[in-house]
């Protein structure tokens, strides 16, 4: 299986910064792409809402990243912890493994991959009439350090969902045939998007993306007009359209970049991190996926914005792409759990704690 056939590699793209309005959409792929424990972003909505487009434009705002040259999974030249094993054995036998700098890239996953074609395949044979393992890597093997894209997600086997949420939720690809393993790195930004009208996700995988985003056509007549405009002047120019953008991609890259370096350092205040516990709890959030979440995702946007600390006012801006595909909701009972008013009365019983206390 060749690159082309797991990528799409387009000469030119739409500019991610030029996409008009859509504001939580873009912020939910920006806060994965500075943190990706987040855990993905799935993305709902009609057609025509440019969520096929964003997703493909992320990847022209991603930094560049150093790769092993000869790695099957780009693996980081410098990072032995997040290195394959044969990488890593290379470095130990004191190699020098021969770096180069590659863009990021959208991996697809087509709705016909079959999940040998998703996780690789172990030639049996070999292992058993020559001792070693051979082993040929699948589109998560390609997808390592990059984003991995799931278009109509909701209509690939419930069986593929699984075992993709699973190496994200993991870092790894293991493959297990007959007594014989094989396990290489698999970290990557998962982005599924899916129309509605289609079909849907079952709770339980559904639960399992980090966030998840709702999408609707633009109404102010002002914007669509804008819309249009871009897309007419892309299409007439491709070139020059992404030049007439090219320092806001480069200034949010470094804005990116700058996120990544300075996310470790973003403090939680115990009012904050007590908010999102009580936001949890008054929700009826099963297990604790919730609570991980916003905590990552507010720090991520705080980070984003060079804020030291993360703030009630930043949870309020990612709490509804965090918790809303986690409610439980009986028939007839749609505003029986309303993320807004738990995460009022969260604040309030914990706004006596001092904001410049961390946790």
């Amino acid at each position: 299986m060749t690159d082309d056939e797991m990528t799409t590699e387009e000469s030119t793209t739409f500019p991610f910064t030029a996409i008009v309005n859509q504001e939580g959409m873009k912020r939910a792929l920006v806060l994965n792409a500075v943190n990706p424990d987040i855990g993905g972003v799935l993305i709902r909505g009609e057609r025509g809402t440019a969520k096929s487009t964003a997703v493909r434009a992320l990847a022209d705002v991603l930094p560049d990243q150093e790769a092993v040259a000869d790695c099957p999974y780009g693996c980081s030249p410098t990072d032995p912890e997040r290195m394959c094993g044969e990488c890593r054995q290379r470095r130990k036998n004191g190699e020098l493994l021969s770096a180069e700098t590659r863009p990021m890239r959208v991996v697809d996953l087509p709705l016909n991959a079959t999940e040998d074609r998703v996780t690789g395949t172990l030639d049996l044979e070999a292992a058993v009439t020559e001792g070693r393992q051979r082993f040929e890597p699948g589109i998560l093997a390609a997808a390592n350090r990059n984003v991995l894209y799931v278009d109509e997600v909701n209509l690939l086997d419930d069986h593929l969902v699984d075992v993709l949420l699973d190496a994200a939720a993991m870092g790894e690809n293991v493959v297990e045939r007959e007594g014989v393993s094989h396990r290489h790195p698999a970290e990557f930004i998962l982005v599924g998007t899916m129309n509605p009208e289609e079909g849907s996700l079952r709770p339980q995988l559904l639960d399992r993306f980090g966030l998840v985003v709702d999408v609707e056509g633009v109404e102010d007549v002002d914007e669509r007009v804008e819309i249009s405009d871009r897309r007419a002047a892309f299409d007439a120019d491709p070139v020059a359209f992404q030049e007439t953008y090219a320092e806001e991609e480069r200034d949010l890259t470094r804005r990116i970049v700058d996120a990544r370096d300075r996310l470790d350092s973003v403090e939680l205040p115990a009012r904050v991190a007590k908010t999102i516990a009580e936001t949890n709890v008054r929700l009826g959030v099963d297990g604790h996926r919730g609570d991980n979440t916003l905590r990552r995702s507010v720090q991520a946007l705080a980070a984003l914005r060079g804020e030291p600390l993360a703030s009630a006012e930043m949870l309020e801006e990612v709490a509804h792409m965090a918790l809303d595909h986690r409610l439980v909701r009986l028939p007839f009972e749609e505003d029986a759990a309303d993320v807004d008013s738990a995460l009022l009365a969260a604040r309030k019983e914990h706004a006596s704690i001092s904001p410049e206390t961390p946790q």
